[in-house]
């Protein structure tokens, strides 16, 4: 019994610091990705010397999205070897960041192809880019936490998941603009930082959506994606839906687009409430599913 109480302890005590450890390891080697991938960007100045708002907030959306998926990475991980199962981890972890990095390319490209969002970032500090910047990484994360505690001994089908996440994400940036009365992108573009908060809860909430989506059982990449095109279209339902509930029951004695858009001070308090409409609206689909 003795001999059985060490090696419980062993177990419980180093097996979790293996993890950590390689989990920190996969935070450096994230920063340095992202240094790659953001070239002629110097990380430190902006978050230190500059005191770039909006590049902080995306910087920690970054390090947010990373740490959800690599939870899928832990929890689907199952070798029988445990050195292994770490090496898998960390193998696994750096798809995640690449995934992670290729995001912030889609969404510069795709969602913000208007405008250069480093730019709006970096030159302009504009907090509203930011949100959203952030957001798109947490959003990420969800959709890699979902692939790879499903189909972890298939990462290819991690890519699979992630081209169909970003093909979507466009299309609510679509959405999202037809359901307001007002451009988001042009509002953004101005600096309206209270318009990019309500954006990032949609963007957010469907990354739950799409992460349930794939996190359901299933037997095949068809069966599996047609749970994500459930998710999408309870999604694109209930979006506009939960605005109309922010606007008239959540806030009653105020219009939602005056206290964003038309005073002159935007109101990033109500702009929060309509954030938390979309996730929370999210994360009860999936419960009741």
């Amino acid at each position: 019994m003795y001999l059985a109480l060490n090696i419980d302890l062993e177990y419980i005590t180093y097996h979790p610091l293996v993890y950590i450890a390689a989990c920190l390891l996969l935070i450096v080697i994230a920063k340095f990705t992202l240094g790659i991938f953001m070239k002629g960007i110097n990380i430190d100045h902006e978050l230190v010397e500059k005191d770039n708002f909006a590049f902080s907030i995306a910087h920690v959306g970054y390090y947010i999205g990373l740490l959800i998926s690599l939870g899928g990475v832990l929890s689907g991980s199952g070798s029988s070897n445990f050195w292994e199962d770490v090496a898998l981890t960390i193998a696994y972890g750096g798809i995640s960041i690449l995934l992670m990095n290729l995001s912030a390319i889609m969404n510069n490209r795709i969602i913000f192809h208007k405008y250069h969002i480093r730019e709006e970032i970096i030159e302009q500090q504009n907090v509203g880019t930011g949100i959203i910047e952030g957001a798109n990484f947490v959003a990420t994360g969800f959709i890699i936490y979902g692939a790879m505690r499903m189909d972890i001994d298939e990462p290819w089908l991690t890519l699979v998941y992630w081209a169909i996440s970003q093909v979507i994400f466009f299309l609510i940036s679509q959405v999202y603009n037809w359901i307001t009365p007002y451009d988001v992108h042009a509002e953004i573009e101005k600096g309206n930082s209270a318009v990019g908060i309500g954006y990032a809860g949609a963007l957010i909430a469907f990354g739950i959506l799409l992460e349930h989506g794939i996190a359901l059982s299933h037997s095949s990449v068809l069966e599996s994606t047609a749970y994500m095109g459930i998710d999408v279209l309870a999604g694109l339902i209930l979006l506009p839906l939960l605005r109309i509930v922010t606007d008239k029951i959540l806030l009653p004695k105020r219009k939602l687009t005056d206290e964003l858009v038309n005073q002159e001070k935007p109101n990033h308090g109500v702009a929060f409430i309509e954030a938390f409409s979309y996730i929370a609206g999210a994360i009860l689909f999936t419960w009741c599913w």
